[in-house]
């Protein structure tokens, strides 16, 4: 099937404030957010918008497909949910068709991973396309509690589970979500029934919020380098 060409989203905010100035941070030499902007490229995005409060970012030259535009203030809280943020730079920008949003914050995503997430979506099956990683089944085991009362988060049957009975579970890691955009307008957002996913590994995964997490990302990423890489 052909892949119909489509744009990336870079969301990249300044005011971290787990990991302060994290998305200008020099990750193996490079700042974060462009590790996202070249992954879009090398997977065949058309175009690439950074939408962005950081003046660094809005003043560097980038390729000419790759544009920087600046975020509304009222975008820029640490309250404020990314589906207003992809609106804004889909209004701001007219982006038709598909669009994949890539969070700087996940650098250890593949090429390979946004490919097979845009190849999924094509398949026209979903509304939207997102990346997941496992996570701890015994999460099903959980609830929540009004007053004194137990509320299972799923079915009451799983909290007397087992754990190695659980089922296999994952969960959004934030690295990929692929959609369209007047489908996303239209919907004001992510939420859907019709929701496929791909497979991220655990190590691949890792979401970058505090500097923790940015050494275990240098790390993982140096050991993934072939040798006289400067990818």
């Amino acid at each position: 099937m052909t892949i119909k060409s489509w744009t990336a989203i870079i969301p990249a905010r300044g005011g971290s404030k787990g990991l302060p100035q994290k998305n200008t941070r020099l990750l193996a030499g490079k700042p974060l957010y462009l590790h996202s902007v070249n992954q879009a490229l090398d997977a065949g995005a058309k175009r690439v918008v950074i939408t962005t409060n950081i003046d660094d970012i809005l003043t560097t030259q980038h390729e000419r497909n790759v544009t920087a535009i600046r975020r509304p203030e009222r975008l820029c809280n640490d309250e404020v949910a990314m589906s207003p943020v992809v609106i804004h730079a889909i209004e701001n920008q007219e982006i038709e068709g598909v669009f994949v949003l890539l969070q700087p914050t996940s650098p250890l995503r593949s090429v390979s991973d946004i490919e097979a997430a845009v190849h999924l979506h094509s398949k026209g099956k979903f509304d939207l396309v997102m990346s997941v990683t496992q996570q701890d089944s015994s999460i099903l085991k959980g609830g929540f509690l009004n007053e004194n009362r137990f509320k299972p988060l799923v079915d009451s049957g799983y909290t007397f589970q087992n754990r190695q009975n659980l089922p296999y579970v994952v969960r959004p890691n934030g690295a990929v979500y692929v959609a369209d955009a007047h489908w996303f307008l239209e919907n004001k957002g992510f939420q859907s029934d019709s929701i496929g996913a791909i497979e991220m590994s655990p190590e691949s995964s890792i979401d970058i919020d505090l500097l923790e997490d940015f050494m275990a990302c240098e790390a993982l990423y140096q050991s993934t380098q072939p040798t006289g890489s400067t990818q």
